[in-house]
């Protein structure tokens, strides 16, 4: 399994073998060697594990949780294919305010760490493409917030608005600057407690 950082402070995408023959396919997204070689850590203690299936157009995120009380993800794509997008929404970070996009698919296993605080969002580019989530800590609905993945002062490089499938929620979530204005964005510094907190 390979590891790489990321522009964004504390990302790491990890890419393992997929080993293919006549059956079809084996592949490891998770190694715990490598993870605490590029982390110095452990994975955190698993809370909630989570999917999801979605058509092509679809949109989902950008999402984030309130910190505290914050949740690190572990995201893979097993079956399917996603563009999948990290945005770095902790006010103070050295990275704040930048995005990475990695392309996520059941061919080829690459898999994200995302950090307390980061943002995530995906595309969907074919039906039925499906999304893993492993978390630290359970799904609580008044923790979970959004900012638009249509933000233009982001400028991710999405399809028309037309030709996108958005949730309410994510039709309706607030930009970039007026999440920060109310004070919605998390801090950097307590997203760094709170998640080296996860590991007593």
């Amino acid at each position: 399994m390979q590891a790489r950082t990321p522009e964004i402070e504390g990302v790491v995408q990890f890419t393992s073998p997929v080993h293919t023959d006549e059956r079809g396919l084996f592949a490891g997204p998770f190694r715990d060697a490598a993870f605490q070689e590029a982390l110095e850590r452990p994975l955190f203690p698993v809370k909630d594990i989570s999917h999801n299936l979605s058509g092509r157009g679809v949109l989902r995120g950008i999402h984030y949780t309130a910190a505290p009380p914050g949740r690190a993800k572990y995201v893979y794509c097993p079956y399917g294919r996603v563009r999948d997008f990290l945005v770095d929404l902790r006010v103070g970070s050295p990275t704040f305010g930048r995005w990475t996009e990695t392309v996520l698919h059941g061919g080829e296993c690459r898999a994200l760490y995302v950090p307390v605080g980061v943002g995530h969002a995906f595309l969907s580019l074919q039906d039925d493409s499906m999304v893993v989530y492993v978390m630290s800590e359970g799904y609580v609905p008044e923790y979970e917030l959004a900012v638009s993945p249509l933000d233009p002062a982001l400028g991710l490089p999405l399809p028309d608005p037309a030709e996108v499938v958005l949730s309410a929620r994510d039709t309706a979530a607030p930009e970039v600057a007026e999440a920060r204005e109310k004070g919605l964005l998390p801090d950097y510094a307590t997203c760094r407690e709170v998640e080296a907190a996860l590991w007593p």
